[in-house]
């Protein structure tokens, strides 16, 4: 297995802006979500402003892992029952849809990895406890970060909570290392057994970033080679966010002044948040 790189302190620092960009972006865009508006509009202005206002590269666009084709947008949208990787295109949004934005930027060679769920005109009840619950899991997940925890301790809470609310946890995609790579070792499940898979230390950076189903977990690729829907058609949501490892705890990197503030049962004092 590849090894995980433990960054020093002038990669915390170029993490911790990019960090902050890429939640920015979220920030951003939040106002133009409403219904009538495409997905490929959405696109074009976080496009714009990523790369006009902030001086970043949008990490997704022309992304190609291996077996794949290049991604073609600067951001993911995946509406309803798309569970990630949906592609922007001519699709208009409409009152009810919820919609998970996924924005990755690269500042000075560093990457900024969070996605946030938005509500377009008003949500089913369903849709809002589905994503209030994600929303928590990814939060208790990243409440276990601390020097000595393993991966398996994230996993395991993060399932235990979905679970508990008759959701379902997707196995396929998962957190991931970040840096100067988009995607690094270690692999960080949002399933799992406490006590298993690699031990936390500080220095360590990496992505939370559950994907939580309505219905079951099962999912399915789309012709397009990217767009991942629930094969149940059920909803689908996801947040993430980019957190450090610290010698105490544990910093998320992606804040911004517009996120979202974490569940009211995530102690204050163990949240810090990055330096302007």
């Amino acid at each position: 297995m590849a090894s995980i790189t433990i960054k020093n302190e002038d990669d915390i620092k170029g993490m911790r802006v990019a960090g902050k960009l890429a939640a920015e972006v979220l920030d951003f865009i939040e106002p133009y979500i409403k219904p009538g508006v495409t997905t490929g509009e959405l696109d074009r202005l976080c496009h714009e402003y990523m790369t006009n206002v902030q001086g970043t590269i949008p990490a997704p666009l022309n992304y190609c892992p291996p077996g794949y084709t290049p991604y073609p947008k600067a951001i993911c949208t995946s509406v309803n029952d798309v569970v990630c990787h949906g592609i922007p295109g001519d699709k208009a949004l409409k009152s009810g849809d919820v919609i998970n934005i996924d924005i990755t930027v690269i500042k000075d060679g560093y990457h900024g990895d969070t996605s946030r769920m938005f509500f377009v005109g008003e949500p089913s009840i369903l849709a809002r406890r589905l994503a209030d619950i994600t929303f928590e899991c990814m939060w208790i997940g990243i409440s276990k970060i601390k020097p000595g925890a393993h991966l398996g301790d994230i996993g395991y809470a993060i399932q235990q909570h979905a679970e508990k609310a008759g959701y379902s946890v997707v196995r396929e995609f998962c957190g991931h290392g970040i840096g100067k790579v988009f995607h690094e070792e270690p692999q960080v499940l949002h399933y799992g057994r406490p006590g298993t898979l690699e031990k936390l230390l500080p220095g360590m950076i990496f992505t939370v970033e559950p994907m939580i189903n309505a219905g079951r977990r099962e999912i399915r690729e789309m012709g397009d080679g990217w767009t991942i829907k629930t094969k149940d058609r059920s909803l689908s949501a996801q947040w993430e966010h980019t957190v450090l490892v610290t010698e105490t705890g544990y910093e998320v990197l992606t804040v911004s002044p517009g996120m979202p503030s974490p569940p009211a049962f995530i102690k204050p004092s163990t949240i810090q948040t990055a330096a302007a």
